[in-house]
């Protein structure tokens, strides 16, 4: 069983030797706000971009939007000189409002509406993915002349939240893409992957890479050198288990691209999110209730005002697992299953995971979900049961 650490929030953050929650824990102190809702300080989330810029110097960083669209966020990475990451028209009108340039946004979604490239182009957006054939050509006729880079397949092997499967296509297929785009008048400029979200491994890029390789040196017999290797994002956050630091998985990616590409490596991009914005935010919660299945089951059920519809997605198959804070401290506990408010039975966050929160906690009491920044607010239901979206309260210099 996991014994989750649930002394109070400020008492937690000191622990981790964390100034940067001060903000956080000031707010949550005075804060009349009802439960649940997103603590989100820009200021940390500024200082995650700038240790990841430091780890991948010369490298272009594209902010992946859709881990955490808040506009003060979107203005603190214009002003860090941050390029973005979109999915959407939504994501690209966000981004310009905020004062992206057109130049700085990546249309990274291989799956895009006629109407969404055609605006995309009129707005200045000149670089673009694509994984078919299909694609490529409706990139060909509605954003004539663009930069367009393919996705290729990727393990995700090692990873949390893996990406396998629904994007990306064979290198070999790749190859000859890139050699259709610029007969069809576009601008191929590189290729593209991802190793799964939340990825433990370090050294799960090289294979990609190698791959990469092979694909570049195979465009090039056709008069077409590329420039740009996207080596994706998932560069994880701390939830209940140490993770290697972000200058491990720069130096194994740097290694992988000179062992495979040599002298000819191209420019090298990165396509952060949950890194940057997750260990930004807390999410407070309350107990609804604590109760048990029988008299003599030592398994108490929690059940919180938030759960898989209210922005906690990503603990399905108790994949993401968050760390826990309350304000019980050290005192005797005992395992519990960990559950959502609403009347749908999938509604269950941790059943096996083995969490252990204090036997003291009842219905009323307060809940913090640390790191929890990333994937919660955008994940959150319009109204499922009649629970309202996940409110984000956001602090901070927006010029940090």
């Amino acid at each position: 069983m996991r014994a989750v650490d649930c002394s109070p929030l400020d008492e937690r953050v000191d622990q981790d030797h964390s100034e940067e929650y001060r903000r956080i824990r000031e707010f949550i102190a005075e804060s009349s706000a009802e439960t649940p809702y997103l603590v989100f300080d820009t200021g940390m989330a500024a200082n995650r971009y700038r240790r990841l810029a430091a780890a991948f110097p010369d490298t272009q960083v594209f902010y992946a939007v859709k881990a955490n669209p808040q506009p003060a966020l979107l203005r603190t990475l214009v002003n860090l000189g941050s390029s973005f990451d979109v999915a959407s028209r939504g994501e690209i009108e966000e981004c310009l409002a905020q004062g992206a340039a057109p130049e700085s946004l990546s249309y990274g979604n291989p799956i895009k509406k006629v109407g969404d490239i055609r605006y995309a182009h009129q707005r200045g957006v000149r670089l673009f993915v694509f994984d078919s054939e299909a694609e490529l050509r409706k990139l060909a006729e509605h954003a004539p002349g663009a930069s367009v880079f393919c996705r290729i397949l990727a393990s995700s092997a090692g990873a949390q939240w893996p990406l396998s499967g629904k994007f990306g296509c064979s290198p070999a297929m790749a190859a000859q893409l890139l050699v259709r785009a610029r007969d069809w008048g576009l601008n191929p400029i590189g290729l593209s992957f991802h190793v799964g979200s939340q990825q433990l491994d370090p050294w799960r890029w090289e294979p990609s890479v190698a791959q990469a390789a092979s694909v570049f040196a195979e465009v090039e017999r056709h008069g077409i050198r590329l420039t740009m290797l996207n080596v994706g994002g998932g560069f994880p956050a701390r939830y209940t288990q140490e993770v290697p630091d972000i200058g491990t998985y720069a130096t194994a990616i740097r290694e992988a691209v000179r062992r495979h590409f040599g002298a000819s490596a191209p420019a090298v991009a990165v396509e952060p999110g949950r890194y940057i914005a997750a260990e930004a935010g807390v999410l407070r919660a309350e107990v609804v209730l604590v109760s048990r299945k029988a008299h003599d089951d030592e398994t108490r059920w929690v059940y919180l005002d938030v759960g898989r519809f209210g922005g906690l997605a990503e603990t399905e198959g108790e994949a993401i697992q968050y760390r826990l804070a309350s304000g019980h401290g050290a005192g005797p506990d005992g395992p519990v299953v960990l559950a959502g408010p609403t009347c749908d039975s999938v509604d269950i966050l941790y059943q096996r995971a083995g969490y252990r929160l204090p036997l003291a906690l009842t219905s009323g009491d307060q809940v913090d979900i640390l790191a929890a920044g990333a994937y919660t607010a955008t994940y959150s239901s319009v109204g499922f049961n009649g629970f309202g979206p996940l409110p984000t309260f956001c602090i901070g210099d927006d010029n940090e």
